[in-house]
């Protein structure tokens, strides 16, 4: 069986993106081997994706397919943004992340927001391939859901009626910004 590395330290993201990809691949994460998660120094989505790609090459021989990704909003200046899991770090967890972000948000008239996926997917010893996948839609005005992760509970994408937070799993997944993002990596690769 072949094997891919996903390279991300979320939870959430490894399931999603392990969803995504082809069952003939085993998916490893590298929390189970044991590797630590590189400071993400990139001004931008695809920066801290390629970084990540590049700093787990290092330590397998297999494929490694590498997420960043967030939450911009509008009314924010694009914020959080890159820092969207360290804003969540700095409060504490996501729930007091959007907690402050809602608190922010309250004379806001601009409720729109984007939730943007990078994807770096790098062959051993091979070139790197990248790609952005974008989904716009609202911030709700409490935090509503117990599903999804991260942000999923405040983000209402367009055309919904309901958050991330309320949406089945299997109609997430086939919809969300990591979505968009592979299936323009498919494109270029088989996986």
């Amino acid at each position: 069986m072949k094997k891919i590395l996903i390279g991300t330290h979320n939870n959430g993201k490894f399931k999603e993106i392990s969803a995504l990809i082809s069952k003939k691949y085993k998916k490893i994460s590298p929390i189970k081997l044991n590797i630590k998660s590189p400071k993400e120094t990139g001004k931008s989505f695809i920066a801290n994706s390629r970084l990540k790609a590049n700093f787990f090459s290092k330590f397998v021989d297999y494929p490694i397919i590498s997420d960043d990704s967030g939450l911009c909003i509008q009314a924010l200046n694009g914020q959080p943004g890159i820092y969207s899991a360290r804003l969540a770090k700095k409060h504490g967890s996501f729930f007091n992340a959007m907690k402050f972000i809602l608190k922010k948000m309250k004379k806001k008239k601009n409720r729109k927001a984007t939730f943007v996926c990078s994807l770096s997917y790098k062959k051993h010893r091979g070139k790197m391939i990248s790609v952005e996948g974008k989904l716009r839609g609202n911030i709700s005005s409490k935090i509503i859901g117990k599903r999804g992760f991260g942000y999923d509970p405040i983000f209402i994408p367009v055309k919904k009626k309901i958050t991330f937070g309320q949406m089945l799993k299997s109609k997430k997944i086939r919809m969300d910004h990591r979505f968009i993002a592979f299936q323009k990596l498919k494109k270029r690769i088989k996986i």
